[in-house]
């Protein structure tokens, strides 16, 4: 039991000794840490003062930059005043050397013009002595004139009388031509006198399309072939009788209406001119001669009655045959 507790007092008296070893060595950490927070401290104070030197250092630098900007475009505007300076004194030379030879040039002009005004007398004594030469030309000349207006004056007339006569020959060739058109368009009219869609209106013979071609066509039907025949060989007995100075020509004229174009045709203008030519190689197969022939297409443009009706449609589409001169 004795032994016991000096053990256990033992024990104990060691606990002191670790208990100041502790603190000792906590205290020397305390102190490494507040030199190296002093440490800190000083070097963040000296960083900072570093900072502010450079921050100075740079803002002269930017004035120094800004100096020498400004320097350098006052040496550029002194360069440009220069270079003007210099191009307004050659322009100075240059316009004195002008100047100078503009004075040599007046001083030689003054010296031409004297002799000029010399010459110019004498010109105009000599331009007198011509005017009077020409005063007894011009004389000559209105006796000449005379003559020559009254030379006109006779042609004038018998231009008139020539223009009387070829108005009279050209009526006469009217009137003449207008007989056998007369005559052509009778005899039709007894041939064809009780067929419907023929017609004569006032100088022109009218057959409607339904009479000749199909709906939408260009190939003659065989009705159709068989009244262009009987017009050929009633034409030709007519223009056997027509003389050979009279121009004349047998036109044959397409029509049609203006309603949409559903066909082989790309419009009204392609079907009346195509129908036209059809008609037309017919009476030239038939012996016409096709210098006395013309084929024209008028497509819708010339109809004969504007209504918005069928019949009126009907009407408008018609081959016309016109004898007229060339």
């Amino acid at each position: 039991m004795a032994r016991r507790r000096r053990q256990t007092h033992a024990g104990l008296d060691a606990w002191p000794g670790y208990v100041d070893a502790l603190s000792t060595l906590l205290m020397v950490i305390i102190f490494v840490l507040l030199v190296f927070v002093l440490g800190q401290a000083f070097l963040s104070v000296v960083l900072n003062k570093r900072q502010q030197a450079m921050d100075q250092l740079a803002h002269q630098v930017a004035q120094l930059n800004d100096m020498l900007s400004l320097e350098r475009g006052q040496n550029h505007s002194l360069q440009l005043s220069v270079a003007s300076l210099r191009a307004a004194h050659e322009k100075d030379a240059a316009m004195e050397t002008s100047l100078t030879a503009q004075v040599a040039q007046t001083t030689a002009e003054r010296d031409n013009q004297a002799h000029l005004a010399q010459a110019s007398q004498q010109q105009v004594t000599d331009l007198g002595s011509q005017l009077e030469q020409l005063r007894q030309q011009l004389s000559a000349a209105m006796a000449v004139l005379d003559i020559s207006q009254n030379e006109i004056r006779d042609r004038d007339r018998k231009i008139d009388d020539l223009g009387l006569k070829l108005n009279v020959a050209l009526a006469d060739k009217v009137e003449q031509l207008q007989r056998y058109r007369s005559e052509f368009f009778g005899r039709l009219r007894d041939i064809l006198q009780n067929q419907d869609g023929v017609q004569v209106v006032g100088d022109r013979f009218v057959f409607q399309s339904e009479v000749l071609f199909p709906p939408g066509g260009a190939e003659l039907s065989p009705k159709g072939i068989a009244d262009i025949r009987a017009l050929a060989r009633t034409f030709h007995q007519v223009s056997a009788q027509i003389p050979a100075s009279i121009p004349w020509i047998l036109r044959v004229d397409g029509h049609a209406d203006r309603q949409p174009i559903h066909s082989a045709f790309a419009s009204n203008w392609e079907l009346s001119s195509a129908r036209a030519i059809t008609v037309v190689k017919l009476l030239i197969a038939e012996g016409i001669s096709p210098h006395h022939l013309a084929a024209t297409g008028f497509a819708d443009f010339q109809p004969l009655d504007t209504h918005e009706t069928p019949a009126a449609f009907a009407r408008n589409r018609r081959i016309e045959f016109r004898l007229t001169d060339r």
